[in-house]
């Protein structure tokens, strides 16, 4: 088992939480989109954005699903700030 598995098993049941409730690819997908897309920062924050949509009920994949689509077109639709110049892909 890797050291991450280690970490989401013993952080679940610190949390009483079910294993089978985090869906770490999903997670990872939606960190990884906002890192690249927006900003690396923003990738743990919206992690915690999407974990309290799910408490209030959203589904996981529905809600990762609309963050991740925001995060796609984010750059192409947020303007040029303080000095940073916005990157087209490459």
């Amino acid at each position: 088992m890797s050291v991450l598995e280690d970490w989401i098993n013993a952080a679940s049941l610190e949390l009483g939480l079910e294993r089978g409730d985090v869906d770490q690819g999903l997670v990872l997908d939606l960190a990884r989109d906002v890192a690249h897309n927006v900003t690396r920062p923003g990738a743990p924050l919206t992690a915690y954005l999407l974990g309290l949509a799910v408490g209030r009920g959203v589904p996981a994949r529905d809600a990762a699903a609309r963050l991740t689509e925001m995060a796609e077109g984010w750059r192409a639709e947020v303007p040029e700030q303080a000095g940073e110049p916005v990157l087209d892909d490459v």
